[in-house]
């Protein structure tokens, strides 16, 4: 029988409007949705394959009734090149603190949130959330402008952590990094020209980690709302890293001394 094709959410529009369903795809970004009280969902497809691979998982978390469909409808779904894997979901975005909220679940003098500086790969975006979740962060924050939204393929490249770690869209960068300050934190800025190693810093307490986008790194007003900046221990040949593995690295330093 042939089925209507939806319109088409997961494209980024302006603003990262929030208001419809938007279509989350493969298996880790399925399932963490389906698993999160928060999600509101609304129309599940598989393949019969992944019907017969995920069925008990599906079932233990209360899934809706699924639609069977071939891996050929199921592209029609999505955006061109989407490994969806057999599952794609449309499910409403999720609401998003502000970081006032986040701020106020911290235990005293405990906290660690990611902020980028205009990061505008999703799949960048996506990774970072991915070792935010690993590592223990409590919120990502990003700026409104120049940064992707919650769309399905920076929800596939976090695999599953756009459920798990809090993605926050602000107005203004600068300010919420004086807000951060004045809750306590110590924000570090990562780059690569920085004098000081990440090795040789205190990283325990409040910490907000400062990373910027792609090959331009920290904006100017960025860098000077750090309390330090500070660099990875590469060698002098390969300095600089991609921004979502020196931010794993980074990551993984800060959860090392705790």
């Amino acid at each position: 029988m042939a089925r209507r094709k939806p319109r088409d959410h997961s494209r980024p529009g302006p603003r990262h409007e929030r208001s419809g369903p938007a279509w989350l795809y493969g298996a880790h970004a399925v399932l963490a949705a389906l698993a999160n009280p928060r999600r509101q969902s609304r129309r599940l497809v598989l393949t019969a394959s992944a019907a017969e691979s995920y069925g008990r998982e599906l079932a233990r978390l209360g899934s809706p009734p699924a639609e069977t469909a071939s891996r050929e409808e199921i592209d029609r779904l999505l955006p061109a090149g989407a490994v969806h894997q057999g599952m794609a979901l449309a499910a409403d975005p999720l609401p998003e603190p502000d970081l006032e909220e986040i701020l106020s679940r911290l235990p005293e003098g405990r906290g660690l949130v990611v902020v980028l500086d205009q990061v505008t790969d999703p799949h960048n975006v996506g990774a970072i959330l991915r070792s935010a979740a690993a590592f223990g962060a409590d919120a990502v924050l990003l700026p409104e402008r120049h940064s992707p939204g919650a769309t399905g393929l920076l929800a596939k490249a976090a695999s599953g952590a756009l459920d798990l770690v809090p993605l926050v869209h602000v107005v203004n960068l600068a300010r919420e990094l004086d807000r951060l300050k004045a809750a306590g934190f110590w924000c570090v800025g990562l780059d690569s020209e920085a004098d000081r190693s990440v090795a040789d810093v205190d990283l325990t307490g409040r910490i907000g980690l400062v990373l910027g986008a792609e090959g331009a790194g920290l904006r100017r007003l960025t860098r000077e709302r750090c309390d330090l900046v500070v660099r990875l221990p590469t060698r002098h040949r390969l300095a600089s890293l991609n921004v979502s593995n020196a931010a794993a690295i980074a990551l993984y330093e800060i959860a090392r001394r705790r």
